[in-house]
């Protein structure tokens, strides 16, 4: 692949989703990016989100909702989806890289990685005015 030339677009995305942990959408990027420059498009948010993931710079996250969301964090790391709110978390946990041995102990393949995701109630929904 030929060197990425530099797009100052592209540093202000990625920034953006450097100062956040709540794993925001495409739509929600582009909200807050545009307000720091008007003229950035919605298209022009979706190629470099996608760009990025690609190349390994941040991860996309594809959660069962129908809607990316991405996270800069690109270290090994769990994430937790809220079925009542829908927010997206960074779980800590110790690694469970072994279910990849598991997994494969009966495989006829080799399997070199997973996604896990986590769901379930969030503490802010768990916690609510409407909770018991």
């Amino acid at each position: 692949m030929a060197a990425l030339k530099h797009s100052r677009q592209r540093e202000m995305i990625k920034e953006f989703l450097m100062s956040r942990k709540d794993h925001p959408t495409a739509d929600v990027v582009y909200s807050n990016v545009r307000l720091r420059n008007p003229n950035i498009s919605l298209g022009t948010v979706y190629r470099n989100l996608t760009l990025l993931a690609q190349i390994g710079e941040i991860q996309r996250l594809r959660i069962g909702d129908g809607i990316d969301h991405f996270d800069a964090d690109t270290s090994p790391h769990y994430h937790f989806v809220c079925t009542e709110c829908g927010s997206v978390m960074d779980l800590k946990m110790d690694s469970i890289e072994g279910i990849k041995d598991i997994a494969g102990a009966d495989f006829d393949g080799h399997i070199d990685g997973h996604v896990t995701y986590f769901y379930g109630t969030c503490g802010h929904c768990s916690h609510g005015p409407d909770s018991s």
